[in-house]
């Protein structure tokens, strides 16, 4: 049998209540026996009773968290950030993948709200068909939106401006020669992929340059390489194709580059989140850059604010994202090189 709170208190000379209380730091007791206590404990390696604890205080000191899936490296580059700023407070993270299903993406808030986390970090997978099962989950437990969000608000949300990143794109590649472009994406499923076909659409009729019908498919490297074969089938090739993702990026310029075509030469590519394999892919890849690390403080800061089922209007938060000018796009001179 374990170390208990009755050991550490006959250590230490004090009765169990004073050396609850100087464990809990939630009421005073003198320094002489905080000191004692204290020193009882690293003699004896008294650990806490987790569940005890969870029971008197009614939290389990854990955040939920469920993204769509953990393949692609921006997903896991936010769950380490956020994961990094709950460790600042002691706190532990429990992970799902929706698989980018609605369906299992319920399951899983579910089986997270059944463990009694203290709260839920989510990028709901679908802007429509995750609606009730984010909404009732917000009504439960304190709840954050992080990178994408579901329709009409009704939960807070922590992100990166999608429409400002990829008009940065496209004005670069416009202000680089591009005269015809092109957008390779996702379907519209999800708020960013929306955004960020639309914010692209608008950037490129302003402009004024020829737009070429969208290549909408899914977030991999698998779909950005099935989109540079269309491309090159399709007998026509625009000056520059912005991406909404790096991975489509990636899986792009591989394709393109198998055919013989010369990129940014013939094409420029411009992708979108620079993590994963920006900096390795052939030529590096120009991206925009998503300020992950600040997503997941502002995201963490917000859910020790809100509190469950919370009537007021639902922040959204959105963050300025960064062009990152490589090697697979024709650099100007007001544009940032890395």
């Amino acid at each position: 049998m374990g170390v208990t709170i009755h050991d550490v208190a006959r250590a230490a000379g004090v009765s169990v209540a004073s050396a609850s209380r100087a464990l809990s730091g939630r009421r005073r007791v003198t320094p002489e026996i905080a000191e004692r206590v204290a020193r009882a404990v690293a003699e004896l390696g008294y650990q806490p009773n987790a569940v005890a604890k969870a029971l008197r205080d009614q939290t389990t000191g854990t955040i939920g968290m469920v993204v769509p899936g953990i393949g692609n490296p921006f997903f896991t580059t936010i769950v380490e950030a956020v994961e990094r700023e709950l460790q600042n407070s002691g706190t532990d993270l429990l992970l799902c993948a929706s698989q980018y299903s609605p369906q299992v993406e319920a399951r899983r808030l579910e089986t997270l709200l059944a463990r009694r986390v203290d709260g839920l970090i989510i990028s709901p997978c679908d802007i429509e068909a995750s609606v009730p099962a984010v909404l009732d989950a917000a009504r439960r437990v304190p709840l954050v939106q992080v990178d994408r969000y579901i329709e009409g608000g009704g939960a807070d949300w922590v992100g990166v401006d999608d429409e400002a990143g990829v008009t940065l794109a496209a004005e670069h590649v416009i202000a680089g020669g591009a005269r015809s472009v092109s957008f390779a994406g996702s379907r519209p499923v999800s708020s960013s992929a929306r955004l960020r076909l639309s914010g692209f659409e608008r950037a490129a009729a302003r402009a004024g340059v020829e737009v070429l019908p969208p290549l909408l498919g899914e977030f991999t490297l698998e779909w950005g390489v099935e989109a540079g074969r269309r491309l090159l089938d399709a007998g026509r090739l625009p000056d520059a194709v912005v991406c909404a993702n790096d991975e489509i990026a990636v899986g792009l310029v591989r394709s393109l580059r198998l055919g013989g075509v010369r990129v940014p030469e013939d094409v420029a590519v411009v992708g979108f989140d620079d993590v994963g394999h920006a900096t390795m892919c052939d030529p590096p890849l120009s991206t925009v850059r998503q300020p992950v690390e600040e997503m997941a403080a502002e995201a963490v800061r917000l859910l020790g604010q809100v509190k469950a089922g919370d009537p007021r209007p639902a922040q959204r938060i959105a963050i300025a994202p960064r062009l990152v000018v490589r090697q697979t796009s024709r650099p100007v001179t007001a544009s940032v090189a890395e």
